[in-house]
């Protein structure tokens, strides 16, 4: 039997408050997939993510990332090898200048500065964002923004990227640019995202979250475009498969 690189075994969890945000959900990711994570407000997809990096916390044995069961004792590797991009990438950048941001999680690893400094430049050379370096945080676009917190991922090395609505906020050219960023790189790939056009370009496989639970998981051009399914968690068909209905 394969052993995902992520695993999440019968995962609940209530807030505080009473909400009860997910309930039951079991799944697992292979290396090198691209999965997203798709589901109306209120499904549980920032939740779902926010366990795989050990934001919150899900019983024991709930969560495992490479080979690594999600513990408050195993929070700090665990986070070193399951990277989350936030949905508001100001949450994620406040160091002075670009590159010390980028740099900023590779020395809290206690490296030699020259090996900072290489995983910072070759993170923002990933992402096209090497003539930023200089640049302040504060005066970047959002498009500009979300490329630094995913170089700042990045840097740390991770085995898994996970990413809370990349394209949020952003404008026609800077999504475009990011559809492009996303497909091509070679680690693997969590999605959380109402863009489910999005979604199609750049994963293979889809979760579908309704109230909480694990619903659907297939395919992503085949589930994305099961209008039934897509109907029963108050979802739309992409964009791109409404136009080619209206065609025929």
């Amino acid at each position: 039997m394969t052993v995902g690189l992520v695993q999440v075994q019968d995962l609940s969890y209530t807030y505080p408050d009473g909400q009860r945000a997910l309930h039951g959900v079991s799944f697992q990711v292979d290396s090198g997939e691209a999965v997203g994570v798709v589901g109306a407000n209120g499904a549980g997809k920032s939740t779902l993510l926010m366990h795989l990096n050990g934001v919150l916390l899900g019983p024991p044995g709930a969560v495992t990332v490479a080979g690594l069961p999600l513990t408050r004792k195993t929070l700090t590797h665990v986070r070193q090898r399951a990277g989350l991009v936030m949905q508001d990438a100001d949450d994620q950048l406040f160091m002075p200048t670009v590159l010390d941001d980028v740099a900023f999680g590779p020395r809290q690893q206690g490296l030699a500065e020259a090996d900072v400094l290489q995983r910072a430049h070759a993170a923002m050379t990933a992402v096209a964002t090497e003539h930023l370096a200089a640049r302040p945080t504060h005066g970047l676009s959002g498009g500009e923004k979300r490329r630094v917190a995913l170089a700042g991922v990045l840097a740390m090395q991770p085995d898994v990227l996970v990413l809370d609505e990349p394209s949020a906020g952003l404008d026609p050219r800077a999504r475009r640019q990011l559809i492009e960023l996303l497909s091509g790189l070679a680690h693997t790939r969590i999605v959380a995202s109402h863009d489910l056009d999005l979604v199609l370009d750049v994963c293979t496989r889809v979760l579908v979250l309704r109230e909480g639970e694990l619903v659907a998981d297939g395919p992503a051009r085949d589930t994305l475009c099961d209008a039934d399914l897509m109907a029963r968690c108050h979802l739309e068909l992409p964009l791109s498969a409404q136009r080619r209905s209206q065609v025929r």
